[in-house]
């Protein structure tokens, strides 16, 4: 039996949870301390397969600034962010740019885009 705790970030009130695996022969998960049905979801999917959008910068030619802030449109897994960081590090791209403009389409196959966090 495995337990972990956690702070749930699916709304403002940050609900402390507890995250109890039970395994007798097939797994069971029971979540204790959320207020919401969304608290069980999110520490559930934060056991099996936690996900972050990523939020970074690219360097930039011919632009005011020499970095473009970028970020994911969707989560990925987080156990690709550092691969993910190898790629982005050594984009750089050509102003102008666009507000959610595709920077990097399906980075690692994830069918997540890297997009423009801002014009320039």
């Amino acid at each position: 039996m495995l337990k972990k705790e956690m702070t749930c970030i699916v709304c403002p009130i940050g609900c402390q949870l507890e995250v109890t695996v039970k395994s007798n022969g097939e797994l069971e998960y029971v979540v204790t301390g959320n207020k919401c049905k969304r608290g069980i979801d999110y520490a559930i999917n934060e056991i099996t397969n936690p996900t972050r959008v990523l939020t970074s910068t690219v360097k930039i030619k011919n632009a005011l600034l020499k970095r473009l802030p970028v970020r994911t449109n969707g989560a990925i897994p987080k156990v690709k962010i550092f691969e993910c960081m190898k790629i982005i590090n050594n984009v750089e791209v050509k102003s102008p740019i666009k507000c959610g403009e595709v920077i990097i389409k399906n980075i690692l196959e994830t069918g997540i885009d890297l997009v423009a966090s801002r014009s320039m």
